[in-house]
């Protein structure tokens, strides 16, 4: 395990060089990355388990354990390695759970959770993590991040065509914003977006009753796993190769662009003990996330990244603690908000994803790999952006043999 663990960083931040790295632009940047946690992908949460016949308690303890447990292991590794280190939960994961649940009990999707995270945890202590990512080339990677990205650059035009008012407020404090870099030191680009959206959206009633209440503290419901063949079956695989590779392989390609080093093995050990805590209170499984990170990463000096980790694990926190609360605020703001904010925030991201991906080696792999991601067509309940790595493997070894022997 020593030899397999990435060493922490021995120049540690303590609160006084958290206080001085934390601006504007980080606490901005920070809400922006929790925001886009606790919006889009927190309706699919409540969609999914909503489906599954989940009660409203059980919904906020599931809040609650994607959320606190994930913040507390977020502030956990970026202080122990001085980087960008987001930890929440698997969008995907948090997918296929929906059909399971048509039949299977929720105890025994708990323990399909519980199962998966141990082998996470086994494949980070091993160092098999590491080996199973530097198997696939950094450029196919990215143009799996690139084939998941752009539909948030998407998404814009989208909310445009949509609701112009909302979202064309956005678009141009954004844009406006970023061209007076004077004024953007004041009030960052997401921000002053996020602030017109929200100013633009209240004065036209865009949202849903309801959606300011008194502050509610949640009551975290445990529910004891149920280990069945079945679920261990349907689950346990495709939720391990979503996290090990495709979700880490976001997160670590999206922090390596930004310049940053990863510890990759240390990663799918922290995704392994966060999983485990999750599930005691009915979450679902812990990865290295590529959106939240991605985030984080678009605004400031590198080396303050971590201070804007740490912001977005403090906001996660809080949202842990008052989930009831702030989950029908967040359901209740319009979906445009959500989808041009997401969209602008990703734009650097993206730019840099394709710029990786394609000028150079693997380039056709790359290719072939965006294409299939793009296509979202999931095969045998594992998602299309493992299909769209192997895709662009096979292809690549296929097509270009001299970049794999160079």
């Amino acid at each position: 395990m020593r030899n397999a663990l990435e060493t922490t960083n021995a120049d540690k931040p303590g609160l006084r060089d958290f206080l001085r790295d934390v601006g504007p632009t980080q606490i901005a940047t920070g809400f922006v990355a929790f925001l886009f946690g606790a919006t889009g992908p927190l309706a699919i949460i409540l969609n999914v388990g909503a489906q599954g016949g989940l009660s409203s308690a059980q919904l906020a303890s599931f809040v609650f354990g994607v959320f606190f447990v994930n913040g507390l292991v977020t502030l956990a590794m970026t202080w122990a390695y001085r980087l960008p280190l987001a930890m929440f939960w698997t969008i995907p994961g948090t997918v296929l759970m929906g059909p399971a649940l048509k039949h299977l009990s929720y105890a025994e999707v708990i323990g399909a959770f519980y199962a998966t995270s141990l082998v996470v945890l086994a494949l980070g202590v091993t160092g098999m993590a590491r080996r199973l990512l530097e198997f696939f080339p950094m450029p196919i990677v990215l143009a799996m991040v690139a084939g998941i990205f752009i539909k948030f650059g998407v998404d814009v035009v989208r909310a445009l065509h949509s609701d112009l008012l909302v979202a064309g407020a956005m678009v141009v404090a954004f844009f406006a914003l970023g061209a007076m870099p004077g004024a953007g030191r004041y009030l960052p680009p997401l921000i002053g977006a996020l602030l017109a959206g929200v100013v633009v959206a209240a004065l036209g009633g865009r949202f849903a009753p309801g959606a300011v209440g008194a502050l509610e503290i949640v009551s975290p419901v445990f529910t004891p796993p149920a280990f069945s063949l079945r679920a261990m079956t349907e689950l346990v695989a495709p939720l391990a190769i979503t996290i090990v590779l495709v979700q880490h392989g976001q997160g670590l390609a999206v922090l390596s662009q930004a310049g940053h080093k990863p510890p990759v093995n240390a990663a799918a050990v922290a995704a392994g003990i966060g999983g485990l805590l999750s599930a005691t209170v009915g979450g679902v499984c812990t990865a290295l996330t590529g959106s939240t990170n991605a985030l984080i990463c678009s605004a400031g000096p590198r080396e303050r990244h971590y201070a804007t980790a740490m912001m977005t694990a403090l906001f996660a926190l809080a949202f842990g603690v008052f989930s009831p609360t702030f989950t029908h605020f967040m359901v209740a703001a319009p979906k445009e908000l959500t989808l041009t904010l997401g969209g602008l925030a990703m734009l650097r991201a993206l730019q840099g994803a394709f710029s990786g991906a394609f000028k150079g080696p693997f380039s056709f792999g790359a290719t072939a790999c965006f294409i299939v991601t793009l296509a979202d067509m999931p095969i045998l309940n594992i998602g299309a952006a493992f299909w769209g790595l192997v895709a662009g493997f096979v292809v690549s070894a296929l097509a270009e043999p001299a970049d794999f022997r160079q």
